[in-house]
């Protein structure tokens, strides 16, 4: 079938290439197909194949499908299809029906068709095939009456018939059972039950499906069933008890006994004792006994009856372990009088055994469970003994013994009663210099420091902590301990170690168990436990450390938001009375570190909650206030500012957008986009101002976007937010000559508000290298000079600053600038200036007077040597026309001014001929 698609085959074609091919990669599904397709197949579909060649089709797969080797391939699943389908091919046919051996073959192949589904979990399908089996079996036996068989043929022929009927209906049982039908199963079973006298090799085979039938009920709770199937079990085992072994039918009685219990204790108690002890009677057994004595255990049994069920389990010559299981059982059931009494016995019974110290060790644990610490030291004292005279317990008890004291001395421990626990411990460094010491006997060593240290016997701490670390160098909690004692003694410097070697050694090894600080199961427990000793003991720095790594490794937000607040109290106070200086900058830097830790754990604090939990609202407000705290303190350091700035917007993104929030993200924004243009235009390089510029943009238009928000919420006509904005993205597009500029003024130029200093700030942006943008200046300033005139409150010094700007763009370096502006638009600006503001204007300032004068003297000049002698007579007469408006400047210039003039006009007249009138 590896080579031929079975989809394009009929039904006949892929049965007989799955029986050729059997090996092919297809073969599932070839009998999914056929499994499929045999529900629309009838005698009638397949009218052009004879009976014979479809009972013959039927049996060759069935025979296929029941071969051996076809287990390695298909499932029993698939095998049951395969009979499924083999099964139905053959009841097709209707020479099938006509001689006995036909209707034998049926029987069977519905029999195991049935029984295939059943073992599969279809019983539903089951029973189709078990029903087939059923008319099978009665249309043979009315065969076998109308036959002329003899007698005995007959007698053998009907045993035959009920032999099948037999397992047809333990199959039809299997059946009922698994579709929850009790009703149909006990039926069944009743009329198998009957049957037994003509088949008693069929005893043990019922007994068992009775038995399986009981375990099945009872795992599903149905108690009353359970109990029937197994009583049902015991009575067929009864029936023939030289097929059934004692063993068995104890077996099934102590399962009824278990099913009293769990069904109801009290109410059944006395038929579970009696099921336990006719399995005892059938066959005594340690189990048998076991559970007696916990049956026992559920009635009020009297202490000698219980105790005479105890010693009869000895006379079976059971295992010590199993005696101990009662001791305990004994023990937990609060019969304390007969489980020492039985220990005590047991321990007499197997004291010749080599493992007797496992009863010992029971005894001694019992003892301090029942708080008979006095009687359990003087085992403790025997044992010793005898591990210091030749009589040691072995390796594996010795453990255990030293188990039972740490245990012993950590409930000590734990109620602050540490000198109990050092007797304790005591008692297993005996043992252990009796013995021989192990990879414990360092810990041990610390947990005896651990208790010398709450003593504040710090002596005696030291040497056991350092006894611990010559052996096990390295350790965590000996670097704990040695903390500890560091902080107590005020060490500052070893305890600022410690706590470093701790983190090196917390973040490359695994902690290990059995310590006082049995709960420290993470490298953020020990961290939490050493910030709090330290800052309890007054060591601020190694608290302050140890809280940092804290904050550095644990998972759990609530927790590093804790340990950051702590530092944050420690530190701020601290950095804010510290100088200038560069420990001061590292200090700041350390901060931000600590900000930046919990703004990325805010997303994850926010998971699982809702996103407005007041608790993490305040704890948002809290760091984006420290944040913005320590802002303003780094006023002399830009950069830094700017860093903590965006930090306290980030942080404030988690709290509600009020009107408080928005003004703080405007100004945090503001502020950063500041710091970053500032350092564009410091930049070194290309790329370096590249990047600054690009950053301060990004907060630009973040910034615009909380400004629209904001005046939203109300008037905000005196904040100067929107002009700083316009400035900052203006200047940023200026200096990476963004070819959209002129596009993104078109707005700016409309806008309402805009201020004649805000257009002088543009026009001087427009021409700061490496900005050249002097059509945009000139406009700027047009805008700006018209402006000034238009005020109620005319500012003749910011007007004469802005023509001094405006004519400087015009005329750089004293030649007029033709193309950017006429000439004769230049002349209207200082006819403009000396007609409408020097001439009716008080206090224009006279070195404005004077540079004007200079300026159009100088075009004069210009004029000349481009021998347009009018326009220099013109712009020259200008210039006296300035002078005569001079104050206390008029007397050293005027001289020098007419005899230059007097000088320019008789060099006109010589020159009379070739003028030229260009105006």
């Amino acid at each position: 079938m590896d080579d031929v698609d079975f989809q394009c085959m009929d039904f006949k074609e892929i049965i007989q290439n799955l029986i050729v091919k059997d090996s092919s990669p297809v073969i599932h599904e070839a009998i999914d197909r056929l499994f499929m397709d045999i529900a629309n197949i009838n005698r009638e579909s397949m009218a052009e194949i004879q009976d014979a060649q479809v009972e013959e089709m039927a049996i060759n797969l069935w025979n296929w499908a029941v071969t051996k080797r076809v287990g390695l391939v298909i499932s029993k699943e698939q095998k049951a299809k395969l009979r499924h389908v083999a099964c139905k091919l053959l009841c097709m046919c209707e020479s099938s029906a006509t001689s006995e051996e036909a209707i034998h073959r049926r029987i069977l192949m519905t029999m195991k068709t049935g029984k295939g589904w059943v073992d599969v979990g279809n019983a539903v399908i089951a029973d189709e095939f078990f029903q087939a089996a059923m008319a099978g079996l009665e249309q043979l036996y009315a065969k076998l009456m109308q036959s002329s068989f003899t007698d005995t043929q007959v007698t053998v022929q009907k045993l035959t018939i009920e032999r099948n009927l037999f397992k047809v209906l333990s199959y039809q049982a299997e059946s009922a059972i698994a579709q929850d039908d009790f009703q149909r199963a006990s039926t069944c079973i009743m009329r198998c039950k009957d049957m037994l006298m003509r088949f008693p090799k069929m005893t043990e085979y019922l007994l068992i499906l009775c038995y399986n039938f009981g375990v099945e009920t009872h795992m599903l709770n149905k108690y009353e069933e359970s109990c029937y199937w197994l009583s049902q079990g015991f009575d067929i085992g009864k029936m023939d008890k030289n097929s059934v072994e004692p063993e068995m039918l104890a077996k099934i009685l102590r399962l009824l006994a278990t099913v009293y219990l769990d069904w109801n204790e009290r109410e059944y108690y006395d038929k579970a004792l009696s099921a336990v002890n006719l399995a005892n009677k059938e066959h005594l057994s340690p189990a048998g006994l076991f559970l007696k004595i916990k049956i026992l255990l559920k009635g009020e049994t009297a202490n000698e009856e219980l105790l005479e069920a105890c010693i009869e389990i000895l006379h079976l010559d059971v295992s010590l372990d199993i005696c101990m299981s009662i001791t305990k059982l004994l023990m937990d059931t609060e019969r304390e009088f007969v489980g020492f009494h039985f220990l005590k016995i047991i321990c007499e019974h197997f004291k010749s055994s080599e493992n007797i110290g496992k009863a010992l060790l029971l005894h001694i644990d019992i003892l301090l469970q029942r708080k008979e610490d006095l009687l359990a030291k003087e085992k403790i004292e025997e044992i010793i003994v005898g591990q210091e005279t030749g009589r040691p317990l072995p390796t594996g008890l010795v453990s255990c013994l030293h188990n039972i004291l740490w245990k012993r001395a950590y409930r000590s421990f734990q109620v602050h009663n540490y000198n109990d626990a050092l007797q304790w411990y005591c008692y297993s460094v005996r043992i252990y210099e009796s013995d021989q010491m192990d990879m414990e006997f360092p810990k041990l060593k610390r947990n005896m420091a651990s208790c010398y240290l709450h003593l504040k016997q710090l002596d005696k701490a030291k040497e056991a902590v350092e006894e611990a670390e010559n052996l096990e160098p390295g350790n965590i909690f000996t670097q704990f301990y040695l903390f500890k004692i560091a902080v107590m003694e005020g060490n500052s410097d070893r305890a600022l170690q410690a706590i470093t070697t701790l983190e090196n050694l917390l973040t490359t090894e695994a902690l290990e168990g059995n310590d006082p600080l049995a709960d420290t199961s993470s490298p953020v427990k020990i961290f939490s436990l050493a910030a709090q000793f330290a800052l309890e003991n007054g060591q601020q720095v190694a608290g302050e450390k140890a809280l940092e790594y804290l904050a550095q490794y644990s998972e759990d937000p609530e927790q590093i938001f804790t340990a950051l607040k702590c530092l944050f109290r420690l530190l701020v106070p601290k950095v804010s009375e510290m100088p200038e200086s560069e420990n001061k900058k590292k200090e700041m830097d350390r901060l931000l570190t600590f900000l930046n830790t919990a703004l990325l754990k805010f997303p994850q604090s926010f998971v699982g909650e809702d996103s407005t939990s007041d608790s993490r609202i305040n704890e948002a407000h809290w760091f984006r206030k420290i944040a913005w705290n320590l802002a303003v303190q780094c006023s002399k350091d830009p950069v830094t500012m700017r860093e903590f700035y965006i930090l306290s917007y980030k942080l404030s993104q988690f709290c509600p957008s009020d009107q408080v929030i928005l003004i703080a993200q405007k100004t945090c924004l503001l502020i950063a986009a500041s710091v970053d243009l500032e350092q564009g235009r410091k930049a070194s390089t290309a790329f370096d101002q590249t990047r600054f510029l690009n950053r301060a943009l990004e907060q630009v238009h973040k910034c615009r976007d909380i400004w629209n928000l904001l005046k939203e919420t109300g008037d905000f006509s005196n904040d100067p937010c929107e002009t700083l904005l316009l400035l900052y993205e203006f200047e940023i597009k200026a200096k990476m000559n963004d070819p959209l500029l002129d596009s993104f003024l078109e707005s700016a130029w409309e806008l309402p508000h805009l201020e004649s200093k805000t257009l002088e700030i543009i026009a001087t942006l427009a021409m700061e290298m490496p900005a050249y943008y002097p059509s945009i200046a000139l406009k700027a300033l047009k805008k700006a000079l018209l402006l000034h005139k238009k005020k109620e409150s005319f500012d003749v010094f910011k007007y004469s600053n802005c023509l001094h700007n405006l004519i400087n763009l015009l005329v750089p370096n004293g030649v007029p600038n033709t193309e950017l502006c006429p000439l004769e638009e230049l002349w209207n600006y200082f006819e403009d200036a000396l007609n409408h503001t020097v001439s009716h204007t008080e206090g224009y300032p006279e070195t404005e007077i004077l540079w004007l004068m200079m300026m159009s003297w100088n075009i004069g000049i210009y004029m000349y040597g481009k021998r347009k002698y009018v326009s220099a007579e013109k712009w020259c007469g200008l210039s006296l026309r300035f002078l005569d408006h001079l104050g206390s400047l008029k007397r050293i210039y005027e001289t020098q001014i007419n005899s230059l003039y007097s000088e320019l006009v008789e060099a006109l007249h010589k020159n009379k001929d070739s003028v030229f009138y260009e105006e």
